[in-house]
């Protein structure tokens, strides 16, 4: 059964609501003219230059613990990438030098753009190989391909070390702009990645001359 509430009655300036607004407007400038005289006392952080500090808890950048003879710890079981809800993780395994190891990662890439930082593959990894826990909250790149990190600087990277490891930037055409003629009847070289791409070779059977048809 529903419970039936009574509606609070309102007087007539409460109704017109022209006495809450300047009841509202009383508390906005009560606090505006408190942090004016007080402004050491407000609660604003200039951020970045003043940064709070994180919560225990708090989820940052991730990385790669690392064994003492500078290998990673991941055995490339999958664990996380299986868990991984926006599957931003990526590994490609390899047999070890180690023999008491049967497995290590080859490439351990994150895409930190599509990331959420939920923490699953910290919490799904059994050999304690990756954590989050660098204390690195702000993530600033150029282009996307500078948020795809790799192993080497999970393991020991650190800031912008990224920049060092990042492909050379090639010219991307503007719309509009007309594409580069091929090189070759078989080659074009107008590409936006730089590398020549091959026509399809139609099979001399499907190729009909326009004065037979």
């Amino acid at each position: 059964m529903a419970l039936k509430v009574a509606s609070p009655k309102l007087s007539f300036l409460e109704r017109i609501y022209v006495a809450e607004v300047f009841r509202g407007l009383g508390v906005t400038f009560r606090h505006l003219a408190k942090n004016v005289v007080n402004q050491s006392d407000m609660p604003t952080v200039q951020f970045p230059e003043q940064p709070k500090p994180l919560a225990v808890r708090h989820r940052s950048r991730h990385r790669l613990t690392v064994r003492e003879n500078g290998q990673p710890k991941c055995v490339a079981c999958m664990c996380c990438e299986t868990a991984c809800p926006a599957r931003c993780i990526h590994i490609v395994a390899e047999e070890s030098d180690e023999v008491w190891i049967e497995k290590r990662c080859k490439t351990f890439e994150i895409d930190l753009l599509r990331c959420v930082f939920c923490g699953y593959c910290v919490e799904a990894c059994p050999e304690d190989a990756i954590r989050m826990d660098t204390d690195e909250v702000i993530l600033v790149g150029e282009r996307r391909e500078d948020f795809i990190v790799g192993r080497e600087f999970l393991m020991f990277g650190k800031g912008d070390d990224w920049k060092t490891g990042r492909p050379a930037e090639v010219a991307v055409p503007r719309p509009g702009d007309p594409e580069a003629p091929p090189a070759t009847p078989d080659e074009d070289a107008g590409w936006r990645d730089g590398a020549p791409r091959e026509r399809i070779k139609i099979p001399a059977g499907w190729r009909a001359n326009s004065k037979e048809v």
